[in-house]
């Protein structure tokens, strides 16, 4: 019997988690109608369409849904065989973001692809398929864990891999939480705690290293250590965020009737969207919603328990509610000025089709876990 740090009991199922089909249909409901609101006023400025935004968002939306139901149902052994050519297909897309003409430069980033007026972030897909990608190795050599050369460092490689192509788009945040997560699936799995914390120290000391590289980077983390010396600059979007949670108060000023996202509060429809939520419904509002991520993680980890010794199931179910949860912390930790700026999103909330459409794809390979067990037919010959 492998020894690990979890120990999982298995319960088997036989349908659905309807409470977690629930949380996802509540949460995506509830994103989209605080994204109408935040968004509406910057769509008729801009687009001269109020509607702009939401439009879109629902049509990434009915998408993300409709592949939800199908990843609710495929075999799980077809999931783990795709798993190298979506690994394949995310790093094209990635390498695509450099392309001259496909991939426009915006506020100096290059982490878009426009096609026929849609645009599509790769490094979103990158997070899918780093879950699954890993779940499907750790799964494969979990009896070989400890060699380093040919069972770490291949793994270490794509997590680097789409780490550094993240990175070269100038997309720090996204970029650091590839290699978190790749982290947590390491330590859950067992790997040797000297590989998983010298990968850390790694990671750690990169990252301050390119920290330095630009200058608005180290703009937040002076801002993070001392908040208010630059109202006007760097401060200016934390300020207005914090400004927005204070006067939503206990109740909130209604749906609809915040103020802050007039102009006052930069991405008030993206990354920011949570101080919108914040004013408008208040601080019960901001508890039920946390208790709603809180909620969906206790499901997720419930069921990676749940998996038992169907190891494969296990690691995706702990890496998508992983995935999913942390984001949805950390953006709220950068609202309420707990943690240094970060341009991660808040999971069905944030205007962002690509952002949107994986996190429903992610939802559906939880509850089809959720229904399985994961239990996977031929299981056996992925191991050898």
């Amino acid at each position: 019997m492998m020894h690990t740090r979890f120990i999982p009991e298995r319960t088997p199922r036989k349908s659905a988690d309807i409470i977690l089909i629930c949380l996802i249909i509540l949460l995506a409901g509830m994103g989209l109608g605080i994204l109408f609101s935040a968004s509406y006023h910057r769509a008729s400025a801009v687009f001269s369409n109020p509607y702009y935004f939401i439009y879109r968002q629902c049509l990434w939306a009915a998408c993300g849904a409709a592949g939800a139901c199908v990843l609710s149902r495929v075999p799980l052994s077809f999931l783990n065989t795709m798993t190298p050519a979506f690994v394949v297909l995310s790093f094209v897309l990635m390498l695509l973001c450099f392309v001259p003409g496909l991939a426009p430069q915006i506020m100096g980033a290059r982490r878009w692809i426009v096609l026929f007026g849609y645009s599509l972030q790769p490094s979103e897909f990158a997070k899918l398929a780093l879950v699954l990608y890993l779940a499907r190795m750790l799964y494969r050599k979990q009896e070989r864990l400890g060699d380093f050369v040919n069972t770490f460092l291949p793994l270490v490689c794509v997590v680097g891999g789409l780490s550094v192509l993240t990175f070269a788009q100038n997309d720090f945040s996204t970029a650091v939480f590839l290699l978190f997560l790749g982290l947590c699936l390491f330590f859950i799995a067992n790997v040797k705690l000297l590989y998983v914390g010298g990968l850390a120290l790694a990671a750690a000391a990169g990252g301050v290293g390119l920290l330095m590289t630009k200058s608005h980077r180290l703009q937040r983390i002076m801002s993070f250590l001392h908040p208010g010396q630059d109202p006007s600059g760097a401060d200016y979007q934390i300020l207005a965020a914090k400004a927005a949670l204070q006067k939503g108060g206990l109740w909130g000023t209604g749906i609809g009737q915040g103020t802050r996202k007039l102009g006052g509060l930069p991405e008030a429809h993206s990354d920011f969207i949570f101080a919108v939520l914040a004013e408008e419904v208040g601080f019960l509002g901001v508890a039920a919603v946390l208790a709603l991520f809180i909620l969906f993680a206790y499901k997720g980890y419930t069921i990676a328990r749940g998996c038992g010794e169907n190891r494969y199931g296990f690691y995706l179910a702990f890496g998508i509610t992983t995935c999913i949860f942390a984001q949805a912390l950390m953006n709220m930790a950068v609202v309420a000025d707990l943690v240094p700026a970060t341009g991660i999103t808040l999971p069905f909330f944030s205007s962002g089709g690509s952002s949107l459409f994986v996190t429903f794809l992610l939802c559906g390979i939880l509850v089809n876990l959720s229904r399985t067990g994961g239990t996977m037919e031929g299981a056996e010959k992925w191991r050898t």
